[in-house]
């Protein structure tokens, strides 16, 4: 064998056994510490104390059911699923911006306005409910409920689920997926959920601090992140979402006067200690997503983080400690998702016709 020919091979064999060994070590939950440039690991030993901190990287999954998230693509930008033929998930939750659609509140059927601000899709999958309100289990419970919700996609389930079944390459795409040409809203819910749960933002400058890059957030922005620790932020806003994985009370230390009307949690449990408690929300992308809150009285981060150390912690910031905190929070947008629009099959003379009354 030619002398060249044989060292290539046996370079790629060593390549290829290289990568196999880093992967199944990660995958057993081993790290791997490479170093990149002067004083910087892209891993983190997981005895370091930086593995300690309360917040965590967003991991990368590239495993999960392709045609399934493709149909569930194809559904997040569906208008047929609305009554008008005019609104998608996308709508709401535009991935363009955010994951949110950057109003205080959503426009819905016939120029409904919803009664809450709609949270970011993006990273949802973090949450331990869904809604403001936890009413929704998961992902795939909550996709079901704007299609059918009369001041936002105003259709049901039964007209969506024959919009679908019209349409020859829906059928067969759900054959693909699921099996059968049976078309129903828990196979469309699972769909949707699926794509909705790729749609994270890792490798946030934050993130890359975590997994040991010293130079990826600046001095003030880690005084920013010292304050969000020191002052309690982090005791609702912790985890891989930073949030979403509790419920707490809006005005746990100061009564919160900007809304009394909307109640929370109450209006899925009925208790009286539930009145006013909100699931906490994600600050994932946080500079993103304004307007703040359930009732989206700020537009204005630096008011937000005034409003929160007040209402929840009893703190009174400076506008030295609130603008390190800001600049910490924008550490935390990461990369967004890179979506391309799906090509939507056309109606059939069998297609229900959109409907805007």
């Amino acid at each position: 064998m030619n002398i060249n020919k044989f060292n290539a091979i046996s370079c790629l064999f060593a390549l290829v056994f290289v990568n196999v060994a880093i992967q199944s070590f990660t995958t057993a939950g081993g790290r791997v510490d490479m170093t990149y440039g002067r004083g910087r690991s892209m891993l983190v030993e997981s005895d370091s104390e930086r593995s300690k901190e309360l917040i965590k990287p967003i991991p990368i999954n590239y495993y999960y059911d392709k045609a399934k998230v493709e149909l569930g693509k194809k559904l997040f930008f569906e208008p047929r699923l609305s009554k008008s033929g005019g609104i998608t998930c996308n709508s709401c939750h535009n991935l363009s911006t955010g994951g949110a659609d950057n109003l205080p509140s959503s426009i819905g059927h016939k120029w409904f306005f919803g009664p809450i601000n709609s949270p970011t899709v993006l990273n949802a999958k973090f949450n331990l409910a869904q809604f403001w309100d936890g009413r929704a289990k998961d992902l795939k419970e909550q996709a079901g409920g704007p299609i059918a919700n009369p001041i936002e996609m105003g259709s049901n389930h039964e007209l969506a689920v024959n919009v679908l079944q019209s349409i020859p390459e829906y059928v067969q795409w759900f054959k693909q997926v699921y099996g059968g040409e049976e078309i129903n809203v828990d196979r469309v819910t699972d769909a949707l959920a699926a794509f909705e749960e790729t749609l994270t933002t890792p490798n946030s400058r934050f993130d890359h601090w975590l997994n040991g890059y010293e130079e990826t957030i600046s001095e003030f922005e880690k005084e920013g992140y010292d304050l969000f620790k020191n002052k309690g932020c982090i005791f609702c806003h912790n985890g891989v979402g930073v949030g979403g994985n509790s419920y707490r009370k809006f005005g746990n230390i100061k009564p919160y006067d900007k809304d009394t009307h909307t109640l929370g949690r109450y209006n899925v449990t009925k208790k009286e200690e539930d009145k006013y408690v909100f699931k906490v929300p994600l600050l994932r992308n946080i500079e993103l997503t304004a307007p703040y809150f359930h009732d989206a009285s700020t537009w204005d981060l630096d008011e937000a983080v005034k409003i929160m150390a007040e209402y929840q912690l009893g703190a009174i910031l400076t506008d030295n400690e609130t603008s390190k905190i800001v600049a910490f929070l924008r550490t935390l947008t990461g990369e967004q998702p890179s979506i391309a629009l799906p090509i939507l099959p056309p109606s059939t003379a069998t297609t229900p016709q959109p409907n805007r009354n």
